[in-house]
């Protein structure tokens, strides 16, 4: 069950992240020519970050499609983790283009160049339009949840929308008064959302591969829960990971009453976890408690020397 929703929900990250491809990509371009002629920095950091979104995109695709591919040799878990091997690849790439955009912003607070307010605040429009779209279509994926592989270019092109509307605003502000800084202090606001964008993501993908609990689980709760049945005597050795986004894993040493029936208790456990916390891969070592031993009985028997 587990892994026919993790199945479903990649082919469903599939075709949005695709949409979404061609769409930045293609608009892409004109932010490029447009950023270029107007001799705009605000313009061309969001052309570098829809840049940074297209190679987001790609490579979230890609790594999608390698999560498909079945579990088979020494990878007994497939290739599912290359979703957050991307995930955190997106997260550096925003903090590196961030920090770049900062230093070039600096330089033009210096000495701002003329920039024409009206291509800027034109291509700023479209861009809104544009990023409001990719971000629709990467928000109705399976189930309405996106996964961190999807979370890294969804991340990346909300960063990119936030930061067209700081162009705008610039552009409207270097039309009505001629104060061409405005262009370099709203690629000061992109930077920011962008390094905001890159902790999220690098946060999150540290947590799986350092194998924390899944976000939302509680593994104290969780070990009151399965203890709690009867016929559990104690829980204990207990882990919970998460695989991939969308796949956590759990395992543990349950020890029952003598006498009870262990694998009824098992198949027990194992529905307490699925319908209360949506854990469907589950590996419970079930044991009996040591049954009471009779006292035992020592007999002393003396002697005596003549």
């Amino acid at each position: 069950m587990a892994h026919d929703h993790v199945h479903v929900r990649r082919e469903a990250d599939r075709r949005s992240l695709t949409i979404a491809l061609g769409l930045i990509g293609a608009f892409m371009v004109v932010e490029v020519v447009a950023g270029a002629i107007a001799s705009s920095l605000a313009l061309l950091s969001d052309a570098a970050h829809m840049l940074t979104d297209a190679a987001a995109l790609a490579m979230s695709l890609a790594a999608a499609r390698l999560a498909t591919r079945p579990a088979q040799g020494s990878l007994t878990y497939g290739l599912g983790r290359a979703e957050i091997l991307s995930a955190q690849a997106n997260g550096i790439t925003l903090l590196v283009l961030a920090l770049l955009i900062v230093y070039e912003s600096v330089v033009r607070l210096i000495s701002p160049p003329e920039v024409e307010g009206g291509v800027v605040l034109a291509v700023a429009l479209a861009g809104i339009a544009v990023n409001l779209l990719a971000v629709r279509v990467l928000s109705h994926n399976s189930g309405g949840q996106r996964s961190l592989n999807v979370e890294g270019p969804y991340r990346h092109i909300l960063t990119d929308l936030y930061g067209f509307i700081a162009t705008a605003i610039a552009a409207v502000l270097i039309l009505a008064t001629g104060f061409d800084r405005a262009d370099a202090i709203a690629s000061l606001v992109i930077a920011a959302l962008m390094l905001h964008a890159a902790y999220g993501l690098l946060k999150a993908s540290a947590r799986v591969f350092m194998e924390a609990a899944p976000s939302g689980l509680d593994p104290v709760r969780i070990g009151q829960e399965l203890a709690a049945v009867p016929g559990v005597v104690e829980v204990h050795d207990l882990h919970v990971w998460e695989v991939t986004s969308g796949f956590p894993a759990l395992s543990a040493h349950v020890v029952v009453r003598a006498g009870a029936d262990c694998h009824e208790l098992r198949r027990q456990l194992q529905r307490v976890l699925a319908e209360r916390f949506e854990i469907h891969h589950t590996t419970l070592q079930v044991d009996h408690e040591a049954a009471p031993q009779p006292p035992l009985q020592i007999e002393v028997t003396s002697s005596r020397q003549i």
